[in-house]
């Protein structure tokens, strides 16, 4: 990612060196029109100039040719010719390239040219004045190296502009920056922001007191709720569930109102751990989880696989281990015990009797497989209350409650299906 005013100033940047661009010909058009407009202003002074000083010599008309002859001479860049009446026409301006005799290389020369008819002691003739004009590619040359050099003042100035402005103009924001990293709504710490000159940062500030003020009242609503419903919730479940044991225990009940019991009591124990996963995928959601343990992820896995042998010997599954030693990783151990052990337990429960698990822990992957016939929907894998198999015994939130862990610690969980095996992997971060 880059700075906001280095985005800003790329395209400035870019747009000033176009413009620049285009600007050279201009430059070129505009200075040697001008400097066309100045010759053909000096060509004119010098037709008049000379006219009139031939006119006021007293020569007569053989003195007059032979002066003239040898100003043509003389004056290789001008040419006095004398003409006929009928020959009389309107001033010509032009721009003429020649050679020059005189210069070994055969280097072509621009002219601005001049051809008025003057009168000289009352005859016409028709004067003949050329001036060299700049060469256009040294005029070009230097416009370009005067408008790169400025262009490169301006990318120096910007540059120094730039990064003074980043200290001083962007302080208040990166101050705001720093105080929101710090923010927990677990600790509830009051927030001040250091007071800005800029209208901008100072609405930015002013919006995030409301913000947070509004986050903060509605994190300590859900905590409340969550808490009350934790006892409130738990408590007459949990007595319901003590008099449906004792009620079941009754010698006198009837087959019938044991079996209507008996059902009773699967239904209100899957509602109080549907009730215990809502609970804890909220306070996950509300971030009332510690998350600065180191976790020996090995030493759990291998724990909660000896707690669950027995039911996958039950169903007569083979397992296969494959764990390393030594995985270290940042997060809860209690979220991360949960997650372990809905993984297993999840493949436990969707593993026919007669399949086969495999648990494997790498360095970074957590990976757990079971036998399976079809691949489940990705679809509705980890949305709440999906129910992905006939099996009714789950809360519908086992697979939920394992995403949203792996969120909480910045792990990454994926599913796919190969070879009549579903594979569940959990790209851990480790410490």
């Amino acid at each position: 990612m880059k700075p906001l005013l280095s985005k800003t100033t790329k395209p400035f940047l870019i747009y000033v060196l176009i413009v620049l661009m285009i600007s050279i010909p201009v430059y070129y058009f505009v200075v040697d029109t001008i400097w066309k407009n100045e010759l053909d202003e000096h060509n004119q002074i010098i037709v008049e100039k000379t006219a009139y000083e031939f006119s006021q010599l007293k020569f007569s008309d053989e003195q007059l040719e032979n002066s003239l002859e040898l100003w043509n001479h003389i004056q290789p860049e001008t040419n006095i010719e004398k003409i006929t009446p009928s020959q009389v026409r309107r001033d010509t301006v032009y721009t003429n390239e020649k050679h020059l005799p005189f210069i070994s290389d055969k280097k072509k020369e621009r002219y601005r040219c001049l051809e008025k008819v003057v009168y000289i002691h009352n005859k016409p003739y028709l004067f003949t004045v050329q001036t060299n004009i700049e060469e256009s590619h040294e005029t070009i040359a230097v416009i370009a190296m005067i408008t790169i050099f400025f262009f490169v003042m301006i990318v120096l100035g910007l540059l120094y502009l730039n990064r003074r402005l980043s200290v001083s103009i962007w302080k208040p924001f990166r101050e705001t920056l720093d105080q929101l990293r710090t923010f927990n709504l677990n600790s509830q710490n009051k927030i001040e922001f250091s007071a800005s000159d800029t209208t901008e940062f100072e609405e930015l500030n002013q919006s995030l007191y409301k913000l947070i003020e509004r986050n903060i009242s509605v994190y300590k609503t859900q905590k409340e709720f969550t808490e009350n419903a934790s006892h409130e919730l738990q408590t007459p479940l949990a007595i319901i569930k003590n008099k449906l044991d004792l009620l079941l225990q009754d010698q006198n009940l009837t087959e019938k109102q044991y079996r209507i019991a008996e059902e009773i009591n699967r239904a209100l124990t899957r509602s109080s751990r549907i009730n215990k996963n809502l609970l804890l995928l909220a306070k996950i959601d509300n971030h009332q989880f510690d998350s600065s343990e180191i976790i020996s992820f090995d030493q759990l896995l291998r724990q909660s696989m000896e707690i669950l042998e027995e039911h996958a010997e039950q169903k007569n599954i083979v397992v296969q281990e494959q764990i390393s030693s030594g995985i270290n990783v940042n997060g809860n151990s209690s979220l991360t015990e949960i997650l372990i052990n809905n993984l297993i337990i999840n493949a436990i429960r969707h593993t026919s009797p007669g399949g086969s698990i495999a648990v494997q822990l790498t360095d970074h992957i957590f990976k757990i497989s079971n036998s399976g016939t079809e691949k489940l929907n990705p679809d509705l894998l980890f949305k709440r209350f999906s129910k992905l198999s006939a099996d009714h015994n789950g809360s519908g939130l086992g697979l939920s409650i394992i995403q949203e862990i792996c969120k909480f610690h910045h792990w990454t969980v994926d599913y796919r299906f190969e070879n009549h095996h579903h594979i569940f992997s959990v790209k851990l971060k480790l410490s």
